[in-house]
């Protein structure tokens, strides 16, 4: 849902700045948990001097998953932007294997080659391709996946928690992201945009940096009790029906049939996933084997 609310206000309300509304949701996450600080519902650490080392590298990940994400929002139809998100699963499954020690299993490889060859297919055939939206969307899956891995990381050390990790991530980049707004200009065109007294788009922007918020949280809980990749297949599988909606919503969907065979390819793909997932009996790994990269047998574990 937040996908199309943001594709509504950047697209179907011309709201000029993707980083403006990730400024937008920083705010909003931080004021919701100061608040629920306050009134004692959360609790995570207050600040101390080596919170930075403990967050490293998570707020600059946060920020430029969360600027690529809006940006290429705005310049992609939400079809071609839900299937190109799918490569953000092979990018998590490598980082897992590298960074966490997992490694996949033959199913589950072959169930992400289905998402991302379908996503392939439809972007050798997208006749609204766009470089500059490509590549947002590209970091953007770079940044999803290094994110995933480093929470699971940090989440297993237990030093700062969900709500910690939420509350640094965003307190620590919303200065930066504001001084990268004002320098490109963003600040200045989202502040001079004429719809701010559209009651429409005011709803619509709210709904945006609170539904931001539920999304960073929804994501943390579910690496949590999941791997990464889990984490990341669950966020494409969430888009399986935006991936049909955004062919009508924004008016920037351009059908060809190749193009709609691969994006149907890879939904099927994140479905299968799913399949093998929530239907296998093998217990999740331990914290011990997460956090250290344990072996078995003389090979990383494997995780469904």
């Amino acid at each position: 849902m937040i996908v199309v609310v943001n594709k509504t206000v950047l697209t179907s309300y011309g709201f000029p700045s993707a980083q403006f509304l990730g400024l937008g949701q920083m705010f909003a996450t931080i004021v919701v948990l100061i608040i629920g600080k306050q009134l004692r519902y959360v609790q995570f650490p207050d600040y101390s001097h080596d919170v930075i080392k403990k967050v490293w590298p998570l707020p600059l990940l946060y920020l430029g998953n969360l600027v690529c994400g809006l940006g290429g929002t705005k310049e992609l139809s939400l079809p071609m932007f839900t299937v190109l998100r799918r490569f953000s699963i092979l990018m998590t499954m490598i980082a897992e294997y590298y960074i966490l020690g997992v490694q996949s299993t033959s199913s589950v490889k072959l169930s992400v080659g289905a998402m991302v060859g379908g996503a392939l297919l439809a972007a050798s055939n997208d006749l609204a391709f766009d470089a500059i939206g490509y590549t947002y969307i590209l970091a953007n899956d770079f940044f999803t996946a290094a994110y995933g891995v480093y929470i699971k990381k940090k989440l297993e050390s237990k030093e700062l928690g969900k709500y910690g990790i939420m509350y640094y991530n965003s307190l620590f980049m919303i200065l930066p992201a504001t001084m990268i707004s004002v320098c490109t200009g963003d600040f200045r065109k989202a502040i001079g945009y004429n719809g701010w007294h559209d009651l429409g788009f005011g709803i619509q922007f709210g709904l945006s940096c609170i539904m931001g918020f539920i999304l960073i949280y929804s994501t943390i809980l579910c690496t949590s009790y999941n791997s990464a990749l889990t984490t990341t297949i669950v966020g494409c599988l969430k888009n399986i029906f935006v991936t049909y909606i955004g062919m009508y919503i924004g008016g920037d969907y351009v059908f060809s049939m190749v193009n709609f065979v691969g994006l149907n390819i890879s939904v099927l793909g994140s479905i299968v996933y799913s399949v093998i997932t929530f239907t296998s009996s093998k217990p999740a790994p331990t914290s011990t084997s997460l956090e250290t990269g344990s072996l078995t047998n003389g090979k990383p574990a494997q995780v469904t």
